[in-house]
């Protein structure tokens, strides 16, 4: 009889289920395991079985009251099988005290909905070129370089996560090849953003700001940093369908609308602000 076994992922296995989203067309960043994998160690979970890693789940733990799942992968040679459910089921059996958030593909929704999840609203993935980008943008300037997380940046991302996150933004904005900028008026934050390398050019998140001019401020700061040859690569934006001001600034800018996600909740909605969210984080942690 095959032994199915469950167990926490070291990083090198988390780095085999990043390099599958990769092949999901998931488009992971270069940095993104060890940014990953420092927020919670026992938060990545695989299916191994005979010894072969065959499936893959993130339930990453920020508190005692949230917790993110990503990484919901069974290799295509096994699909079908009960393995991933058996997954599913082990990661999520200890968290009936904390509301789990997901961004899940569209025709999943019905499978969450089943264990439990609510819907919240979409997301939606946009691209456009550097180049491209950067002509519709204001000239790069008003915004300083991002290298640690002070007191008044955690208090800043509070108000736009559901819970504190400290250990992953010091990872996130200090892994090598990021680059952050923060916006600030009258000695107060109003903004920031990073910029992040992927399998498939660059991704932005989070893009965090007051107003939709910060938003622009920051992207062209951040696309500032890259050197002239990148101008044809793609730049990937993930926007909440609610935030309409991040919708018109897409359209402004001349992005592509090129893929979608269902958000969704195991318990309720966060009060966080929507209306500020120009770009997700990560699809993977929230």
């Amino acid at each position: 009889m095959s032994d199915y076994v469950i167990r926490p992922l070291t990083a090198d296995e988390l780095q085999q289920a990043v390099d599958w989203a990769g092949q999901e067309g998931w488009n992971p960043g270069h940095h993104d395991t060890a940014c990953f994998h420092s927020t919670d160690t026992d938060g990545f979970l695989g299916g191994f079985l005979d010894g072969e890693m065959i499936a893959s789940i993130s339930v990453v733990h920020y508190d005692d009251t949230f917790a993110f799942l990503g990484f919901y992968i069974v290799h295509p040679e096994h699909r079908g099988a009960g393995h991933g459910l058996k997954l599913w089921q082990r990661a999520l059996s200890n968290c009936t005290a904390r509301n789990v958030g997901l961004d899940g593909v569209v025709d999943q929704q019905h499978n969450y909905r089943k264990s439990g999840f609510a819907f919240a609203y979409n997301n939606y993935r946009f691209t456009g070129t550097v180049a491209d980008i950067q002509r519709a943008l204001p000239p790069s300037a008003g915004t300083d370089a991002l290298t640690t997380v002070s007191d008044e940046l955690q208090a800043y991302d509070r108000q736009l996560f559901p819970t504190p996150r400290d250990t992953f933004l010091q990872g996130w904005i200090s892994a090598p090849s990021h680059v952050s900028r923060v916006y600030s008026e009258g000695g107060q934050i109003k903004g920031y953003a990073t910029l992040r390398p992927c399998k498939n050019s660059y991704k932005i998140g989070p893009l965090f700001a007051d107003r939709a001019d910060i938003a622009e401020t920051l992207l062209a700061s951040l696309l500032a940093t890259l050197a002239e040859d990148q101008s044809t690569q793609e730049v990937f934006i993930d926007m909440p369908q609610p935030n309409q001001a991040a919708f018109d600034l897409a359209a402004k800018l001349g992005l592509e609308k090129v893929f979608e996600t269902a958000r969704m909740y195991s318990s309720h909605q966060p009060d966080i602000d929507l209306s500020r969210i120009f770009g997700v984080t990560t699809f993977e942690l929230g």
